[in-house]
């Protein structure tokens, strides 16, 4: 299309009747150069045009279209865990434990069954020999000898005392065995006056048998209040003093000469007057277990 408007120009140029022939020679000549290169612009276009294949218009796919042909992608798996294997040591280590767990249960099974066993034996014994405590009276009870002396630096007291106890054993199948009884004496009512201490030494008693102990105290000396010491001899005189014996000791069981782990006992007779010991009362005693076992 180029090219035929152009020949059109160029032939009404070359009309013999145009008025500048020389212009015309030399469109003419820049005609045939612009029309050569054309060419192989033209023939270098085509030859690309060949080796390229013509592009197609992309479509747009429609909403909710699935390619069929398309490979499936393969689906990623999490990877495996190794399995770790016990090491010897730790092997090693938990069968020690099992072992250790064994020996414990046996040990704590043994030891409960001992319990039973030794709670079963000492019941049978105890319903056997019927262990009981001893008794303890007040047989007697005086006092010889009680002055009270005031000086310028204060009131002594010189005071002796003689008394028995009596002690009766209540079994028939157990002997006892008495540690060193330690006996104090006081009189008086509420502020009390120590009339001295004494210890008898230990001894066995057998069988159902009853045992008198001598007590015999003496005060030197001993610095008193000089209204506790005339209240004293008062109530030494009428008999209405009150006297108070206690004593301290170990006592345990015997059976056919073997001995039992002792307790110890404390042995109060408190709260008699004098004048019913001197009529024959026998008051009895009471008694307290301190500790089980010593």
């Amino acid at each position: 299309m180029i090219f035929t408007k152009l020949d059109f120009v160029l032939r009404n140029a070359t009309n013999p009747n145009a008025s500048h022939p020389n212009c015309c020679q030399f469109l003419l000549i820049a005609r045939a150069d612009f029309r050569q290169q054309f060419v192989q612009l033209r023939s270098s276009l085509i030859s690309e045009n060949m080796t390229e294949p013509p592009l197609k218009p992309v479509l747009q796919k429609p909403p909710g279209y699935k390619e069929l042909n398309l490979a499936a992608q393969p689906v990623v798996r999490p990877s495996a865990r190794k399995l770790i294997l016990p090491s010897p040591m730790n092997q090693k280590n938990k069968k020690r434990r099992s072992f250790c767990r064994r020996c414990c249960c046996f040990l704590c099974f043994f030891l409960l069954v001992l319990i039973v066993v030794v709670v079963a034996a000492g019941g049978v014994l105890y319903l056997w020999f019927e262990p009981k405590l001893p008794v303890f009276h007040l047989q007697l009870f005086r006092i010889s000898k009680l002055n009270v002396t005031d000086k310028s630096d204060g009131s002594y007291l010189n005071a002796r005392t003689l008394g028995r106890i009596e002690i009766k054993n209540p079994n028939s199948k157990l002997s006892l065995n008495y540690g060193d009884i330690e006996i104090k004496i006081a009189a008086g009512e509420g502020t009390q006056t120590e009339l001295g201490s004494t210890i008898l030494r230990s001894f066995v008693q057998s069988t159902e048998n009853k045992t008198s102990l001598k007590i015999e105290t003496i005060v030197s000396n001993e610095t008193v209040d000089s209204g506790a010491g005339r209240k004293l001899i008062s109530g030494n005189r009428t008999g209405e003093l009150i006297v108070n014996v206690g004593a301290q000791t170990k006592i345990g069981y015997m059976v056919n000469g073997r001995r039992m782990l002792p307790v110890k006992i404390e042995v109060t007779c408190g709260g008699v007057r004098l004048k019913s010991l001197i009529r024959g009362d026998m008051p009895k005693c009471s008694i307290h277990l301190r500790r089980w076992f010593l």
